[in-house]
């Protein structure tokens, strides 16, 4: 729920919101009223093309508020920006989950804040400004325990104050850090909620710490993301690669692999032993054998219903399909394996596959429902984290 600021502060411990306690993020740019989580640092954001990157590096899918206290209380200060779409249905305020030694144990929102309006057929957008909001959690247990506020994957959140009832420490416990990179589905697109995206579904169970670096419409093989890769702390990295190569048909074939070779190569510079696994697309049917770019359907719109739609020529053999992609990455990781005994390849369609379909339909054709995603993230979870797959614990 959202309530305003607590009637009695001289009660209340301020803890300051720095990187001791906002995990997942990869920069916090100081606002002069708190701070912006970034999940790109400032040097790769200079290098950001355009402003649909811009804005989902700093959507803070996967970042969280981390603290161990005895507080039955805690506020959370927020300033958030929501999304609108022009002629698409309205969007629900993002969630913020409560997680309680290792237990979601409640959500909330933020109902103020700013709106982004964006008219997908011109591509400009507009600003209307909002107030800070007070995000609130009560009704803790009072015992000591760890304490994760999930902050909406969804909604660009600035965070302005943190005020607990009783004092915080930071949380001890040291757990392998994974750096996940993919597109929106990666991002946490349909997911209930931020601890409920696929990969959050799979940190959780495989006892990781997360960094997600999904970026919604932007995982496109961009060198300053793999250099980000290279340079930030990690146990574990994880690629998931294909859709918006091919939705966005941003490249042909003829580029695709030695981007992906270059991609790879950069990474390796900073983490030559670490285990990284690349995943190709899960199931995408409009997607398999025709090129995008992919374009919203008109006929949807004008029932009031999001869905997409590909435009591509398949008979054009310069393109890439899904199809292409993972036969390419199948191959690339093969040939690189051979000398790079942690490269692993997994095929997405074991996380959502054709026997899927039926049952689990993509709602807009092209991003998986709630339900996908936690299925999604028990797969990958049952996949890498399990003995002798490529994220197990080493011995």
């Amino acid at each position: 729920m959202t309530t305003t600021p607590p009637q009695h502060p001289d009660r209340w411990v301020t803890t300051p919101l720095d990187d001791a306690v906002v995990h997942g993020a990869l920069d916090l740019e100081s606002t002069g009223r708190g701070v912006l989580p970034h999940r790109l640092p400032a040097q790769a954001r200079a290098q950001v093309p355009d402003a649909q990157l811009a804005m989902a590096e700093s959507q803070p899918s996967g970042v969280r508020v981390v603290l161990r206290t005895r507080a039955t209380t805690v506020e959370l200060d927020v300033l958030a920006t929501k999304m609108a779409y022009v002629g698409a249905p309205a969007r629900p305020d993002g969630l913020y989950d409560l997680v309680v030694d290792g237990t979601l144990s409640g959500r909330a929102t933020a109902g103020a804040g700013r709106t982004l309006t964006i008219d997908m057929s011109t591509g400009s957008a507009t600003t209307a400004d909002g107030d800070v909001a007070t995000v609130r959690f009560d009704g803790l247990p009072g015992h000591v325990k760890d304490v994760e506020i999930w902050l909406p994957h969804n909604e660009t959140t600035e965070l302005v104050a943190l005020r607990t009832d009783a004092p915080v420490e930071v949380a001890g416990h040291r757990r392998r850090r994974w750096v996940h990179h993919g597109s929106s589905i990666s991002h946490g697109s349909n997911a209930e909620s931020p601890s409920t995206t696929w990969p959050a579904v799979a940190a959780a169970r495989g006892g990781v710490e997360l960094v997600n670096l999904g970026f919604g419409g932007s995982a496109l093989l961009d060198p300053f993301v793999a250099r980000t890769i290279r340079d930030a702390p990690a146990d574990l990295v994880s690629l998931k690669l294909g859709i918006n190569l091919v939705n966005t048909d941003v490249m042909r074939v003829r580029a695709f692999g030695p981007a992906v070779h270059g991609f790879l190569d950069t990474i390796r510079e900073g983490h030559p032993d670490v285990p990284l696994l690349v995943v190709s697309s899960v199931l995408c049917p409009i997607h398999e054998s025709t090129p995008g770019p992919s374009a919203m359907d008109a006929s949807g719109l004008a029932e009031g219903v999001l869905r997409f739609e590909a435009t591509g020529d398949p008979g054009d053999p310069t393109r890439l399909t899904l199809q292409v992609v993972r036969r390419e990455l199948a191959r690339i990781v093969a040939e690189r394996a051979a000398q790079d005994p942690h490269l692993h390849h997994l095929d997405g369609r074991v996380l959502y596959g054709e026997a899927d379909v039926d049952d689990l339909p993509l709602p807009d054709r092209l991003h998986p429902d709630p339900a996908t995603h936690r299925l999604m993230g028990e797969r990958f979870a049952d996949h890498a984290f399990a003995a002798g797959g490529p994220f197990a614990a080493r011995v």
